[in-house]
């Protein structure tokens, strides 16, 4: 329901904006095309068109896309403050609007000095580039915390369903918005201060977690970007919501019951997710003459080498059917993660490959509280919900009051990484709450690859692709 809502809205304001740029006499088409669209808007308001490429640069580009937008804006007479917020927060309705409003005309550049003569405006320039400063981060920060962010992948856990360098926006819609925690906050900056490497955030005043309506519930498979659960332990004790982002896929959701059997996923007694993207890793030993690694970067193999063989791939099952097609391998061994997993206790020998079957806690579910579900339940217990919990000599207290069981207070989830060998997820850390859920990955706008050549640093068939 969420795209098609976005992609109506997306395109009535391109609409809009097709309009606008027809009246300053260029051709519709270009206010549709990213990059070249706020190129066109720098030569439409008279700033340098240098200005395009800094587009690429995060937190900097929303400053030049605000900037030039509200430019253009200005251009076409509409100074005022609500006239400004209305194009930034309900562009949808506006610029339609004035696209076909015969009064609505392009009066020229607003930057050069002929057109401040012939439209003269009170304030300074100073004063506009503040006001401007100012509207932006209010805006960018309200459209950033409540609608629509934009996150870069930086590693390979999600291999292949998303690669790194792949850029992509979240929703905070679907789920619902979540009230921040911590509204005293250094604008764009999540936890920490870029340059002085401090606290970006105060903790003065704290609000429970509260969530806004949204459009829909966390699904089985969904990709989803959350919280990571463990930095609320020294040394970082962040509070939920300057954590740090992950993502992962939600292969169990609550009161699903997820268990691994040799490595494959296995969720209320029927095979887990498992499309052809799905990773896993091998050793790899060749007759000596070893893998060529341009051969490896050329065709995306995720790989490890060392100082001598066994090289480590961490691939699809095609591509694995694939190297063994290579004449100079001459054995794959399928890698045997023995890693120990949650809960990390002697009462579950666990690993990362072989765990379960373990029920995800749903809100109002009553567990058992003895020595063998402690492991399981403790952190969720004290950390999550706030509890306190103490094992004495005559049995165990919550709050101080003798407890043989306890009512779980919000829905949890089971978060594992597509790249099975090479991500850290609920195998390690465990249950994820609902309150460290951040928002559901929509579709990538942008995927860079540092790899490649010149000519394909962008891999092109992965702009506007959606996510599954």
């Amino acid at each position: 329901m969420w795209y098609i809502i976005f992609g109506v809205l997306t395109i009535v304001a391109l609409y809009g904006l097709w309009l606008l740029f027809r009246k300053a006499g260029k051709q519709g088409w270009e206010a549709i095309v990213p990059f070249y669209r706020e190129y066109v808007m720098a030569q439409l308001v008279a700033r340098p068109t240098w200005w395009v490429i800094l587009l690429l640069v995060p937190i900097v580009n929303i400053f030049i896309f605000y900037g030039l937008y509200l430019d253009l804006i200005k251009a076409f007479g509409k100074k005022r403050f609500w006239e400004n917020a209305a194009a930034v927060l309900i562009p949808f309705i506006v610029l339609p609007m004035w696209g076909r409003d015969p009064n609505v005309k392009y009066l020229g550049q607003p930057n050069t000095e002929e057109f401040k003569k012939k439209y003269p405006y009170k304030k300074s320039t100073t004063r506009e580039w503040a006001d401007a400063i100012i509207f932006a981060t209010v805006a960018a920060s309200l459209i950033r915390g409540f609608l629509i962010e934009a996150y870069m992948i930086p590693t390979g856990s999600m291999e292949r369903s998303l690669l790194v360098g792949d850029f992509l926006f979240v929703s905070k819609l679907n789920y619902g918005p979540r009230i921040p925690n911590t509204p005293l906050a250094f604008p764009f900056a999540h936890h920490t201060m870029p340059i002085t490497g401090g606290k970006a955030y105060s903790e003065l005043v704290h609000v429970p977690y509260k969530r806004l309506p949204g459009f829909e519930v966390i699904e089985r498979n969904d990709v989803v970007v959350f919280n990571y659960p463990m930095e609320a332990d020294a040394p970082f004790n962040r509070p939920v919501d300057k954590r740090e982002n992950y993502i992962k896929r939600a292969v169990a959701i609550s009161g699903d019951v997820v268990e691994m059997k040799n490595a494959k996923l296995i969720v209320n007694g029927a095979p887990g997710f498992g499309s052809s993207d799905v990773q896993s890793a091998y050793f790899i030993y060749t007759d000596g003459t070893g893998l060529n690694p341009q051969r490896l970067i050329d065709k995306r193999y995720d790989f490890i080498q060392g100082m001598a063989e066994p090289y480590v791939l961490y691939v699809t099952d095609e591509e694995i059917e694939d190297v063994k097609s290579w004449t100079n391998v001459k054995q794959v061994i399928p890698f045997e993660n023995a890693e120990s997993s949650f809960p990390h206790a002697e009462e579950y020998s666990w690993n990362f490959h072989n765990f379960g079957p373990l029920t995800v806690p749903k809100k109002g579910d009553v567990v058992k509280l003895n020595m063998q579900t402690l492991p399981l339940y403790s952190r969720l217990i004290t950390v999550y919900e706030g509890n306190t919990l103490e094992q004495r000599a005559d049995g165990i207290y919550l709050n101080g009051t003798k407890a043989d069981s306890y009512t779980i207070q919000m829905d949890y989830y089971w978060m594992m990484g597509d790249n099975r060998d090479n991500s850290m997820d609920s195998r390690e850390f465990g249950f994820v709450p609902e309150d460290h859920v951040v928002g559901k990955a929509l579709f990538t706008w942008l995927s860079w690859d540092k790899d490649g050549t010149f000519l394909s640093k962008i891999r092109w068939n992965r702009i506007f692709r959606g996510i599954h």
